[in-house]
């Protein structure tokens, strides 16, 4: 397969998959604030400040917005084009990447991502965001989880779809961590809460529904929502479909997949990062986790997976150019590399 194959299917899937969760949180913070009524305009300040850091996005905010409220960061998360991780940003990224390699989409994948494409496009989608903002965010996931049901329904399982793969579970991972992190920054630098009360209830169950983990998580753990469970079956639980160590198990699977590696060896740094990662989620407990720090660990476990996505990159999209097209590839590439989203170590 062609390095620049590889890179369109990887990277339209990731931006499907970041368009999904940016709509989640956002819309799961609006339906939050719904609840918390008597709040000023700090305190109101202090429920969207947290969102745009956990995004890594706080100094390209500012420069746009000079100070944080609810109609500021909605737009700069939703619609502002000089985010690149704006859900309408996400979703033409995402075309432009599937337009790149149409060849290896089916009909059926396209003409979808093109209706979500010509919706966030629409000038009625501003109408709709200002009528219903969860009308328009439910838009946006059921076209995101549309795209890969269809994906996995319509696509030949080969090399491509592997490097789907690796593009949705490599996101899906990151956006959970820095979901979990809006909220962990609440917590004691080590160790969890001392007391929780019912609002503190009511925001570590906004970070379940902004991973869709609500339902999942109460037919375990039932209506106890405390942050160690909540952070346990988000970080460690092997079986929910967006908790990091399913996603890091699945990214494992599908890179050696690629490479044809068995578990237990490694042929490129990104099958060591991803296999090292995935043992230490396998090896660790919440209270290891609690015991450094929530929010460290987080960091940590951010910065390990923009690793991965780095190494991925060395080993299957970057190749020394032979001539000017080939050069032009890899400045493109560099380019979506320097607008994902990154955190730095301290959460800044």
């Amino acid at each position: 397969m062609l390095s620049r194959v590889a890179n369109s299917l990887y990277w339209m899937a990731r931006y499907i998959e970041r368009a999904e969760n940016i709509a989640r949180i956002v819309d799961v913070n609006l339906q939050l604030l719904l609840d918390l009524r008597d709040l000023d305009e700090q305190k109101l300040a202090d429920y969207w400040l947290p969102i745009v850091q956990a995004t890594g996005d706080e100094t390209a905010f500012f420069q746009l917005h000079q100070r944080t409220s609810g109609q500021a960061v909605t737009e700069f998360l939703v619609f502002q084009p000089e985010n690149p991780n704006a859900i309408v940003q996400c979703v033409c990224r995402a075309r432009e990447n599937a337009r790149m390699v149409r060849d290896q989409l089916t009909l059926e994948l396209w003409e979808e991502l093109n209706r979500l494409y010509l919706f966030v496009r629409a000038p009625q989608a501003r109408e709709i965001w200002r009528r219903s903002p969860s009308e328009f965010f439910q838009e946006i996931k059921s076209g995101s989880l549309h795209l890969i049901g269809i994906i996995n329904a319509t696509l030949v399982h080969d090399e491509g779809w592997w490097f789907v793969q690796t593009g949705q579970f490599l996101e899906r991972a990151d956006k959970t961590t820095r979901i979990l992190d809006v909220r962990s920054q609440t917590l004691p630098e080590r160790g969890g809460p001392a007391a929780i009360t019912q609002t503190n209830a009511f925001e570590w169950s906004a970070v379940l529904r902004s991973c869709s983990a609500w339902d999942a998580y109460r037919t375990i753990h039932g209506a106890d929502v405390h942050p160690r469970l909540v952070a346990e079956f988000l970080l460690l639980n092997d079986n929910f479909p967006r908790s990091v160590r399913f996603c890091l198990n699945e990214l494992n699977r599908a890179i050696r997949r690629i490479s044809g590696v068995v578990d237990g060896h490694f042929c490129n740094d990104a099958e060591k990062l991803t296999g090292r990662f995935l043992a230490e989620l396998q090896f660790n407990t919440i209270d290891e986790i609690f015991d450094l720090g929530l929010h460290r660990s987080l960091d940590q476990a951010q910065i390990k997976l923009n690793e991965i996505g780095d190494a991925l990159f060395r080993a299957y999209i970057f190749q020394p150019f032979q001539n000017p097209d080939d050069e032009h590839m890899v400045q493109q590439e560099e380019q979506q590399q320097q607008s994902r989203i990154i955190c730095k170590p301290g959460g800044q």
